[in-house]
């Protein structure tokens, strides 16, 4: 399935989990950035405290001053999805993202139907990054896998870093054939490419390679 392209709305008001093979792997968090809404209304960030420990806090200053950040900082699951589910129905809110270390007993099937109907009504995006954890039973409608893949050589200087990979697994979707593929990230034009890998696992960039760009 890796010849397809995702062809996903940019704004996807609705709850979308990422899981990474590592559990402190940034891939995840880059893609749920890549993801949100390109306005300036705030966006709520809610971390439990294994997350806060282990991964670290979200850095401001690579996020951008054009993109407000409210962080809450919680101790328990529980805490995140009560958060995130009082965030969701704040239309002043561009998007509501939570962090969960591990699999705990209060993010169970109900708990996400929750936050994927209230996200639908109120039309903010609800993102679940899930740390620590395989997935599990869930009602999130796309479900994604995201690892760190390296970063393309910068045309200029070697020494520079270069635009960044994922790999992107879309295991589930209720909107889109699920597909896997590489993903990069433009910061100038503030785009992700999807290519399909070819089977030695490197990036097809031959013409004729499946690509597709979402536009900010």
């Amino acid at each position: 399935m890796a010849g397809h392209v995702p062809h996903l709305p940019q704004e996807a008001h609705t709850l979308s989990e990422v899981f990474s093979d590592k559990a402190v792997d940034a891939a995840a968090v880059g893609f749920v950035l890549t993801r949100l809404p390109r306005h300036q209304a705030p966006v709520l960030w809610v971390q439990d405290r294994v997350s806060r420990k282990e991964a670290g806090r979200p850095c401001l200053a690579g996020i951008g001053p054009e993109r407000p950040v409210i962080l809450m900082n919680v101790s328990r699951a529980t805490d995140v999805l009560w958060a995130m589910e009082e965030g969701v129905r704040c239309k002043a809110l561009s998007a509501v993202i939570g962090e969960i270390w591990g699999v705990p007993r209060a993010l169970d099937f109900t708990a996400t139907k929750r936050l994927a109907l209230r996200s639908e009504t109120a039309g903010v995006p609800c993102w679940l990054i899930r740390r620590a954890a395989s997935p599990d039973l869930s009602a999130a409608r796309d479900r994604w896998r995201v690892c760190s893949r390296p970063a393309i050589p910068h045309p200029h200087d070697p020494q520079a870093p270069g635009l960044p990979r994922w790999s992107v697994d879309l295991f589930r979707s209720r909107r889109s054939k699920p597909g896997q593929w590489v993903a990069t990230y433009d910061r100038a034009s503030d785009r992700v490419d999807f290519a399909a890998p070819v089977r030695d696992g490197s990036l097809a960039e031959r013409e004729g390679a499946a690509r597709h760009a979402i536009a900010g």
